[in-house]
């Protein structure tokens, strides 16, 4: 897919050295096409990294899309620069009355505060209510996944022993749902975090679906029964590196860090990490654009969360009341 992104963004060279098609807004400018229109809340602290990841996997279908970066107001940005940030990303106040065909929320490294004592939970919760009517399909990520359920089912998070650290096999609840057309009955994803959330309490919500989860880091995917909110527990957007660079950056600081599991060859941190879960990220990433976002968004844009509304009417005249 053409990906439209910011003239100039870092993430552009390094996905052309990759082969990976991507045009600048000059360029897009110039072809007669209705893009997608996607944007994303990047919470993670290394923004360009995480930027780079989530474009890689989003350049894997013949769809245009057209890509904006969001930021928290108010909000240090200690690891990536200030011009990155004034140049590349903007705050919910100046794009609050626009619609979007699909938005994606990063994790964060906050999940040792309860929600609430987060510094941007209110933006959070604002942001999170307007996704409703504004966005035809959200994918929600690590932290992100835990605070959207907790805010809109009332879905607690637990405290772990240790770290959840590695690259763990899963397993496919119900291979007909469009997000895993092409997946194979099991497939790896990368995790790292310190909380849970556990299946006894989403099972007591009529409204989600567990469709994916692994015997050793429990719950990955819940969809909602409408298919316009995805929840994952894991960061299948993870480049070969990255659990080594947190692995690498946790034991230099001298804390407590596990090699992470299934991930160096013997367990060995000398040796290059095994790619395990790239085909089936690849493969999520550009399901939930065709099947979740481009096949269910309105063609004009601005019909986005009428859709709600529609579906209220259709049921009250098909129940006859």
């Amino acid at each position: 897919m053409p990906l439209n992104i910011p003239d100039k963004l870092p993430a552009i060279g390094l996905l052309r050295k990759e082969n990976i098609f991507v045009i600048d807004n000059t360029k897009a400018s110039h072809q007669d096409i209705r893009p997608l229109r996607l944007i994303i809340l990047n919470l993670m602290p290394l923004k360009i990294s995480t930027e780079t990841d989530l474009l890689r996997l989003l350049s894997n279908t013949p769809l245009q899309v057209e890509i904006d970066f969001l930021k928290i107001k108010g909000h240090k940005h200690k690891n990536t620069s200030a011009e990155h940030m004034k140049t590349f990303y903007t705050t919910f106040d100046k794009i609050s009355k626009n619609k979007y065909d699909g938005m994606i929320i990063t994790g964060a490294p906050v999940e040792h505060l309860p929600f609430e004592d987060v510094t941007y939970w209110d933006q959070m919760k604002e942001i999170l209510d307007w996704t409703v009517t504004n966005v035809t399909s959200s994918l929600f990520i690590c932290w992100a996944a835990q605070a959207s359920l907790f805010h809109f089912y009332g879905i607690p998070k637990y405290p772990l022993e240790k770290k959840m650290f590695g690259v763990f096999r899963h397993e496919v609840l119900d291979d007909k749902m469009p997000i895993f057309r092409g997946f194979d009955d099991e497939f790896f994803v990368p995790h790292s975090r310190h909380t849970e959330i556990r299946t006894e309490d989403i099972l007591k919500i009529p409204e989600l679906d567990i469709v994916s989860q692994s015997e050793d880091s429990g719950v990955n995917m819940l969809v909602a029964k409408n298919g316009r909110q995805i929840f994952i527990t894991g960061h299948s957007e993870y480049s070969r590196e990255t659990l080594n660079n947190e692995y690498q950056r946790d034991f230099e600081k001298g804390l407590p860090i596990d090699i992470p599991k299934n991930y160096f060859p013997g367990d060995d941190p000398t040796k290059q990490p095994i790619m395990r879960w790239r085909s089936a990220a690849n493969l999520m990433f550009s399901n939930w654009l065709n099947y979740y976002v481009y096949q269910e968004t309105p063609y004009n844009i601005e019909d986005i969360g009428k859709i709600d509304r529609l579906l209220l009417d259709y049921h009250w005249e098909g129940s006859g009341i």
